[in-house]
C-alpha cells in the first residue's frame, strides 16, 4: 500500500477550549508554549474565529486583531486557520459583500493563512463572496460543509454538493460534524464517494460528544481523508475533539503515520495540564461537557441544542414535556426545509419545538427567527417549507418570501461604519470589531483608552473629574 502521511490540525487554541471552556483562555495562557507547537509539524493549528472573536472582547478585554498578531510572530512554520461563517463572518446575522471582503483582506494581512468558511444551511450562494475574496488575497479557502442526518441528506447530495465546492474556486472541503453524528462506518462510506468524485483535498472534523469521533477518524482516514482535526488530551474529548497523541500513536508505523513527534506533543500536552485543572477549579468547565452524551445519536440533536431545551422547559416548570418536545423537534425541522441542526437553525428549531409543545398549539406563537428563515432571511434550504406553517406564521408577509441571495438586499456598510467608529478608531481593524460586535467594542474600546490614558471615558469630563482607573 502506498505511503500516505496523515496531516493533523491542532484544535487545542480555538475550538477545544471553545467547546471546553467557554473560549476563556487568554493570550498570556498560550503564548508561552506557542514556540514548542511550532515544533510539532502540524498541517496547521486552527487559533482564531468562531467564537474567539466576541470573547476576547467581551469577557477577556483582548484585541482579538493582537491576539492574531501574536500567533503569527510565534508561529515561524505553521500555518494559522480560522473558522469564518460565510456571510455572517463571525457574528449572527448577514453583513454586507464590503464588509466580508475587507474582513478577510484583514485576517490575511495579519496572519491567517487557512480561512474555514461555512453556512448552516450550506448555502453556497452565502459563502462565495468569502472565498473569491480568500482567493483574491492568496489565502487558502476550505468550504466546511455542516454534516446532518436526514431525508435530503442523501450520498448523492453530498457528493453534488462537494462538487459544486470545487467547482467554486475552494482549495479543500472540510467535513464539519458538530454534533457527532458521523458514525465510522458513514464516515467511511461519505469520504471514499467524495475522493472519488472531487480532487481537492478532504478534512474532517468532529466533535467527541456521542462517543464516536476516534472511530469515525480512523475509518475516514482509511477512505482517504487527508487532514484531520483533533486536539492535545488535556482539552480533548467530551464536546471537543478527539485527543492528537492518541490518533498520532494510532496511526504509527503504517502508511498513514503523521510523523508528528509524540514527545514534543507530550510537552505540550503537560502545558496545558495546568490550565485544565485551574479552569475546572474555576468552574470554566463542567464535568457534563467531559463525557459521552449519548442522546446525541439517540435523537440526532447536538449536546449543546439538548441543554439549551432543557434549561428552557426547566424555566417553565416544564420538565415533564421532555419527551415531547423531544418528538416535536423533527417535525419542525422537516417544517422549515430540513436544516442542518447547527447555530443557529439549532437554536431556532429547538425553541419553536418548546413554544408548540408549551402552547398547545403549533405556531401559536413564532418566533422572530423561525419567521426570518421562512423568509428566506437566512438563505435557501435543501427542502421546501411547510406551506400551511407559511401562512399561520407569516400571513400576509408570505408574499414578502426572498428567493436571492440574503446579502444581495444589502446596501455597502463600511463607509457609515467607518464615521460611527472614527472617534475611538486606533486601527483599521477596529471598523470591523464594532461592524461585528459594535457594543462589546466600544466597552473594549473604552477599556482599551483607560489602559492607555489611565483616565475611564466613562468618567472624564463630569462634575467628578477625571476618573483614575
Amino acid at each position: 500500500m502506498e505511503k500516505k502521511p496523515l496531516k493533523i490540525t491542532e484544535t487545542v487554541l480555538r475550538d477545544a477550549h471553545q467547546s471546553l471552556m467557554a473560549t476563556r483562555m487568554t493570550t498570556e495562557q498560550m503564548a508561552p508554549i506557542i514556540p514548542v507547537m511550532d515544533r510539532v509539524g502540524y498541517h496547521a493549528v486552527e487559533c482564531w474565529g468562531g467564537a474567539t472573536f466576541d470573547a476576547s472582547m467581551r469577557f477577556l478585554k483582548e484585541d482579538p486583531w493582537e491576539r492574531l498578531r501574536t500567533f503569527r510572530d510565534g508561529f515561524k512554520h505553521t500555518k494559522l486557520q480560522m473558522l469564518f461563517r460565510g456571510q455572517n463572518i463571525l457574528g449572527y446575522s448577514h453583513y454586507a459583500d464590503d464588509v466580508v471582503e475587507y474582513f478577510v483582506q484583514k485576517s490575511i494581512a495579519n496572519g491567517i493563512d487557512i480561512i474555514r468558511i461555512f453556512d448552516c444551511l450550506n448555502d453556497l450562494r452565502n459563502l462565495k463572496t468569502a472565498v473569491d475574496a480568500c482567493r483574491k488575497e492568496r489565502g487558502h479557502s476550505q468550504i466546511a460543509l455542516s454534516y446532518t442526518l436526514g431525508d435530503a441528506y442523501t450520498l448523492e447530495y453530498w457528493i453534488d454538493i462537494a462538487k459544486r465546492i470545487e467547482d467554486m474556486g475552494a482549495d479543500s472541503i472540510c467535513i464539519k460534524d458538530m454534533a457527532g453524528l458521523l458514525i465510522p462506518y458513514e464516515a467511511d462510506r461519505l469520504i471514499r464517494a467524495l475522493k472519488e468524485n472531487v480532487s481537492i483535498p478532504i478534512e474532517l472534523h468532529n466533535h467527541y460528544t456521542s462517543g464516536v469521533a476516534s472511530m469515525s477518524c480512523l475509518k475516514a482516514v482509511e477512505a482517504g481523508c487527508d487532514i484531520i482535526d483533533t486536539a492535545i488530551s488535556p482539552l480533548a474529548l467530551g464536546t471537543s475533539q478527539p485527543a492528537t497523541e492518541v490518533m498520532v500513536k494510532t496511526f504509527e508505523g503504517t502508511p498513514y503515520d503523521t510523523g508528528l513527534d509524540l514527545n514534543l506533543l507530550a510537552e505540550v500536552a503537560e502545558y496545558f495540564q495546568p490550565i485544565r485543572e485551574e479552569a475546572i477549579k474555576e468552574g470554566l468547565i463542567s464535568t457534563k461537557v467531559l463525557g459521552v452524551d449519548i442522546n446525541t445519536l439517540r435523537y440526532q440533536v447536538p449536546g449543546g441544542m439538548l441543554s439549551n431545551m432543557v434549561s428552557q422547559l426547566k424555566e417553565q416548570n416544564a420538565e415533564d414535556k421532555f419527551d415531547e418536545v423531544l418528538q416535536e423537534i423533527p417535525r419542525v425541522r422537516e417544517d422549515l426545509g430540513e436544516p442542518p441542526l447547527v447555530t443557529p437553525s439549532s437554536q431556532i428549531v429547538g425553541t419553536q419545538a418548546v413554544l408548540n409543545v408549551l402552547m398547545g398549539e403549533r405556531y401559536k406563537v413564532a418566533t422572530k427567527e423561525t419567521k426570518d428563515i421562512l423568509l428566506g432571511k437566512y438563505g435557501q434550504t435543501v427542502k421546501p417549507f411547510n406551506p400551511d406553517v407559511v401562512e399561520k406564521v407569516l400571513g400576509p408577509d408570505k408574499d414578502k418570501v426572498i428567493t436571492c441571495r440574503p446579502a444581495d438586499l444589502i446596501e455597502p456598510q463600511l463607509p457609515k461604519l467607518e464615521e460611527e467608529v472614527k472617534e475611538w478608531k486606533q486601527q483599521d481593524e477596529d471598523v470591523l470589531s464594532y461592524a461585528l460586535f459594535p457594543k462589546q467594542a466600544i466597552d473594549f474600546f473604552k477599556f482599551r483608552q483607560a489602559q492607555q490614558t489611565g483616565v475611564d471615558p466613562d468618567f472624564a469630563d463630569t462634575e467628578y473629574g477625571a476618573y483614575p482607573v
